[in-house]
């Protein structure tokens, strides 16, 4: 029964030298500490930055400003912080637990929790509201969201993450084109495929490449790539130009190395003999959205300036502003990839949230802008970018400019 209650991994805020860098990061935020909650997972973010593996009951971890860590536990969950290296203490009961706190937290005012102010940060809000009301009347501290920290020590790659995703991004590259190429065959062997179908190759190619981890993708053509998160109803549309002679065709599909960093990519293709200008206007716009949000990063790392995430988003929609197509743009520009698909760093966000957070250094994020128009068509872009002191490293190493002519399309179209 002990083992199941062991620690799962290394603890990064255990780490040597982790905690004088935190402590340095407390203080110029004018924070007395920071103060990791969880109960059953509730907090995943906790769970992770202390590798914690099961535990049944509330545990509070406080990191302060100045000093030495020390933990509040319950009393039967000794096996669960065998590798916790500070001080701690235990309590039993609900009355032990509210007596305690005070104690626990004496002399801080201001600590920094996984909460978010009205919400505008989902993946960090964490704490539930009555462990915040507790707090707050059992100790008075005013409570303040974790945000860029668990961004600093939850969501930088390190080098070895970031030499995982760039072999990543190459293979999802790879198997973005080979699956064009494949739609093209079928089409000149007068055996189209479907959504379904070439669902199921890029799968199996990105596992076999070596991408076993966070597999997946979206094949959608024609109208239904207006669907951002499109899945068809059984084998899905035959990938083909269609009665109006082309439409196009969006794969956005995504992997990683076993404990590497993820690659998420968005390709777009055209069935037929050449794209409409209704098309090629949709595509151009996404396309520039997206280079404009390069564009400000880039020059944010010449200038040296912090970016938060909201910042980005907004060049990109600005862009689609000036085309008319800002409100087709239905979601963020993009999400944080750390070690999972959608991280714990900051979003490129000004539509679902205002993300505030910043862009640290040594974190990454998709660059993702889409059009859909329902019943009509759909497209979107989507590259990655991994955020150093220069400024932003993207990735694959060749992006898309131009809409990928299908192999087979164009025959196809002519006698449609």
């Amino acid at each position: 029964m002990a083992e199941a209650f062991a620690p799962a991994s290394p603890s990064p805020l255990l780490a040597p030298g982790a905690l004088a860098v935190l402590q340095d990061l407390l203080r110029e935020e004018g924070l007395d500490g920071w103060l990791l909650y969880d109960f059953r997972d509730q907090n995943p973010l906790a769970h992770r930055l202390l590798g914690l593996g099961k535990t049944t009951r509330r545990a509070f971890a406080y990191f302060p400003a100045h000093g030495e860590p020390r933990l509040l536990r319950h009393g039967i969950e000794a096996s669960a912080w065998t590798h916790w290296s500070g001080s701690q203490e235990t309590y039993t009961g609900w009355q032990s637990l509210e007596q305690a706190l005070p104690r626990f937290l004496e002399g801080a005012s201001r600590v920094a929790m996984e909460v978010s102010p009205g919400g505008e940060v989902p993946t960090v809000d964490r704490v539930p509201m009555g462990m915040v009301t507790m707090l707050q009347r059992l100790t008075g501290l005013e409570i303040a969201s974790s945000g860029d920290l668990v961004s600093y020590f939850h969501g930088r790659w390190g080098s070895g993450g970031r030499a995982s995703h760039g072999r990543a991004a190459e293979v999802v590259r790879n198997v973005a084109l080979g699956a064009f190429d494949r739609a093209g065959e079928a089409l000149l062997a007068g055996t189209p495929l479907r959504e379904g179908e070439l669902t199921v190759w890029i799968h199996e190619e990105l596992r076999r490449a070596g991408l076993p981890v966070h597999t997946g993708c979206i094949v959608a053509v024609g109208e239904n790539a207006a669907d951002p998160h499109y899945h068809p109803i059984g084998d899905g549309a035959v990938i083909e130009p269609g009665p109006a002679g082309g439409q196009p065709l969006l794969i956005d599909l995504w992997g990683g190395e076993p404990g590497g960093i993820p690659a998420d990519q968005t390709w777009m293709g055209w069935l037929g003999a050449s794209p409409s200008p209704r098309a090629l206007a949709v595509w151009e716009a996404v396309r520039d959205a997206r280079d404009a949000a390069l564009t400000l990063l880039r020059q944010a790392g010449d200038e040296g300036r912090v970016l938060q995430g909201w910042e980005v988003d907004r060049a990109a929609r600005d862009l689609l502003r000036t085309r008319g197509m800002e409100e087709a743009f239905l979601h963020r520009l993009g999400h944080s990839i750390d070690t999972e698909l959608h991280g714990s760093g900051a979003n490129l966000d000004d539509l679902e949230t205002r993300d505030g957070r910043k862009i640290l250094p040594g974190t990454g994020f998709s660059v993702e802008p889409g059009v859909y128009l329902p019943g009509d068509i759909g497209m979107r872009t989507e590259v990655n970018v991994y955020w150093t002191e220069a400024g932003p490293e993207v990735t694959p190493s060749v992006i898309q400019d131009a809409l990928i002519l299908i192999p087979g399309g164009e025959s196809r179209a002519r006698h449609s």
